[in-house]
């Protein structure tokens, strides 16, 4: 059985960028464990469950799954996993993953192992894209460096974070994703004209932001051949 690898923020992440993705690759067939950094239940964004935000379905539905899946509620512990062990990883975004998992060692290293071989796969979202900026090979070179990426785009978090980088919580944001991925060496386009974005760059895809959640969930199962 195909076999997913989802390692998701406990400091917040968007609802979309994870449920989607969980629950099209489950519908699918793929076997889903969930993990986090420390192995406590991963903490959602608020914003991603108000329905003035989201609407009310969408709202309803990421909540539901949030408080009821199991794997969502009883997760691993990231450094106990082998991402080596399954034929996908992905990384759901939300401004959270800024500070634990694009900063985590075990969850670059998975990162890594994802896309080292001919047969595994990574799938990273939104803000989680960040990773790929700190992620480096073996030799000292940066993951991204020439990789043709999608992710959250400084346009979009100009309307979230106010004059100073402070979130909407009173966070500072430690850095913006597109700067840091672009600074990495990456070849950088967020596509702003079109509904979604979703960038295949070998065994790495990654997805702009929220709305892109299901294009990106599906691209992964067409690269994994999971019909």
């Amino acid at each position: 059985m195909t076999s997913a690898l989802f390692i998701v923020s406990e400091e917040g992440y968007w609802g979309e960028e994870c449920i989607e993705p969980l629950t099209t690759l489950t519908d699918a067939g793929v076997d889903v464990t969930v993990a986090t950094p420390t192995g406590g239940a991963p903490v959602i964004d608020e914003r991603s469950i108000d329905p003035e935000n989201v609407g009310e379905e969408l709202a309803e539905h990421v909540r539901e799954v949030h408080e009821t899946d199991e794997r969502l509620n009883n997760p691993e512990k990231l450094a106990r996993v082998d991402a080596r062990d399954y034929d996908a990883v992905v990384f759901p975004g939300g401004h959270g993953t800024e500070w634990d998992i694009n900063q985590d060692r075990h969850a670059r290293q998975a990162l890594l192992q994802a896309v080292a071989g001919d047969e595994g796969k990574a799938l990273v979202v939104c803000h989680a894209v960040g990773i790929l900026a700190f992620t480096r090979e073996a030799d000292g070179s940066l993951l991204v460096e020439g990789r043709d990426v999608t992710g959250f785009p400084n346009e979009w978090e100009e309307g979230i974070v106010d004059d100073d980088d402070l979130m909407p919580d009173g966070r500072k944001l430690p850095y913006w994703v597109e700067d840091e991925v672009v600074a990495a060496g990456a070849n950088w386009d967020a596509e702003l004209d079109a509904d979604t974005s979703v960038t295949v760059d070998g065994d790495l895809i990654t997805g702009r932001g929220p709305g892109s959640s299901a294009d990106a969930a599906r691209t992964l199962l067409d690269e994994l051949g999971v019909a």
